[in-house]
């Protein structure tokens, strides 16, 4: 039987030199099996450019101008995270390549690649569906994609004082919040930002979000588990009169006049795992999770 003409796009990190080895790798395997690959634009730049590799490529894009098969991430989570912003509403699935530190979305070591390419073209998968949020405005708009897979953060600037961040939920006012900042998260993005600032590990397709404020400035304050139907509508008072707004770590600069709202967004990444990996033994290998030091 001849094997499935499969097609990629590809992804990468384009400020990780030195593992090029995992890179050829990846593409040393897809040219084997014959697969159609495309990539992204910079990172094919880099690869053929920066690292004179020889790349046979079917093309390359820019922006979300890709359709194909799947979609490999080459870098940690934040090139994963980048990558599923592109892929938006798309729903193609993404595997990632883990080729940064924790990696807890790109959660396939160098050692693995093969096994792990290889499994796609045995149908020797799963897809998990994580759920995304997006960020709607009032009297501003913002230039960035308003869609969050991890989280998104309202944050005082780096020179200001704290803000005062109203927040209400289906229009019933919760709290106004004196801090630093507020994330609200997805479960994926629960052990990320938001774990960081107190925030409770929440499993996948939990159907919930998290509010956690950052460094609030009272004691009674704590990270609230919501509903993921809910609409978070938020407005802040500064000092300085503006704050910032941080969608997956990607900032922009907001007036204080803009009112905020965020909800699940109608689309979900699709995620490939193997059917070995078990989202608890991920945290306990790669988070040390219940880790005895002593």
């Amino acid at each position: 039987m001849l094997p499935k003409k499969l097609k990629f796009a590809i992804f990468g990190n384009i400020y990780q030199a030195k593992k090029s080895v995992s890179i050829q790798k990846v593409l040393s395997f897809l040219s084997e099996k014959k697969a159609e690959v495309y990539f992204d634009r910079e990172f094919h730049h880099f690869l053929t450019e920066d690292l004179h590799l020889d790349v046979a490529a079917n093309g390359v894009f820019d922006d979300d101008n890709f359709d194909v098969d799947f979609v490999i991430s080459m870098g940690g989570d934040g090139t994963f995270l980048k990558a599923a912003n592109r892929v938006g509403a798309k729903g193609f699935p993404i595997v990632g390549i883990n080729m940064g530190r924790l990696g807890f979305l790109a959660d396939v070591g160098p050692a693995e690649i093969e096994q792990s390419l290889s499994a796609i073209y045995r149908d020797d998968y799963k897809v998990e569906e994580h759920a995304v949020i997006m960020l709607e405005t009032e009297g501003g708009k913002l230039e960035g994609s308003p869609y969050a897979l991890n989280d998104i953060a309202v944050l005082k600037r780096d020179n200001a004082s704290m803000i005062s961040i109203r927040t209400n939920i289906d229009g019933e006012h919760l709290v106004t919040y004196q801090a630093d900042g507020l994330i609200v998260s997805t479960p994926t993005g629960s052990t990320a930002y938001s774990l960081s600032n107190g925030g409770p590990i929440i499993a996948p397709n939990s159907g919930v979000l998290c509010l956690s404020p950052v460094a609030p400035h009272s004691l009674n304050i704590r990270p609230i588990v919501l509903p993921d139907d809910v609409t978070v509508r938020v407005t802040v008072e500064s000092r300085n009169h503006n704050f910032l707004v941080a969608i997956d770590g990607r900032s922009e600069k907001c007036s204080e006049d803009i009112v905020l709202y965020v909800h699940k967004a109608p689309f979900k990444v699709r995620i490939i795992k193997r059917h070995c990996q078990r989202y608890f033994h991920t945290l306990r290998e790669k988070m040390m999770w219940g880790a005895d030091t002593r």
